[in-house]
């Protein structure tokens, strides 16, 4: 998988996580669930308010969806200069330690302790498009490199010289990498549009969140 379908399926994935999220908190808000309508405001403003809300907004009004996005393609951008470009033939390899999952656990861990003592989530949500990246990657195939160093200080080896030219060819001939591709695309362009129709372009760049309500 390549940019835009980690950072669109990420994206979306993490919006409709929050998004459902949100919903059942509604429906219990309601009674829906608990089954009285004693908590919370469930006025039929607020039900039509919910039903308006963009796709997007649950995300961003918790992340900094600025974070989120370089999370889901840090491990490329940390790996592949290293292990195709300037170690070529120490790792002759595009995953290698930012694709592990003693990488996804120590940057959790920092953005944790980030949190408890600044109260900022900006290193959570790196290590949750870190672990996106982990998945689309399906680096359960790798274990040698996914659970590194138990297998070893080694990395699984791979062709490396025309790298770009098979990336390029995958992208045009290969299903499983340009179908991402263009859902990837199209959840991107989605949001892009979001934020110019709600005029939340600039807040979204300084701020990484966007707080709109319809």
């Amino acid at each position: 998988m390549l940019l835009f379908g980690h950072v669109g399926i990420t994206l979306a994935s993490t919006a409709l996580g929050f998004r459902l999220k949100d919903k059942l908190s509604h429906r219990i808000a309601e009674g829906e669930v608990v089954g009285t309508s004693s908590i919370g405001d469930s006025s039929p403003s607020n039900a039509r308010l919910y039903s308006k809300m963009s796709f997007f907004r649950s995300l961003a009004n918790r992340v900094d969806i600025r974070f989120l996005l370089v999370g889901s393609m840090l491990p490329d951008i940390i790996d592949k200069p290293v292990g195709i470009y300037l170690f070529r033939e120490t790792f002759s390899s595009g995953r290698i330690f930012s694709h592990t999952l003693l990488f996804f656990v120590l940057l959790t861990f920092a953005g944790l302790l980030i949190k408890r003592y600044s109260g900022k989530t900006w290193g959570v949500a790196l290590s949750f498009g870190t672990f996106f990246h982990l998945i689309l990657d399906q680096m359960w195939h790798a274990p040698k490199t996914l659970l590194w160093p138990i297998f070893g200080i080694g990395f699984e080896r791979m062709e490396t010289a025309n790298w770009l030219g098979n990336i390029l060819h995958a992208l045009f001939e290969e299903p499983e990498v340009y179908v991402p591709e263009i859902i990837g695309f199209i959840v991107l362009l989605w949001f892009a549009w979001e934020l110019l129709y709600h005029r939340a372009i600039i807040r979204f760049l300084k701020q990484g969140r966007v707080n709109y309500l319809k």
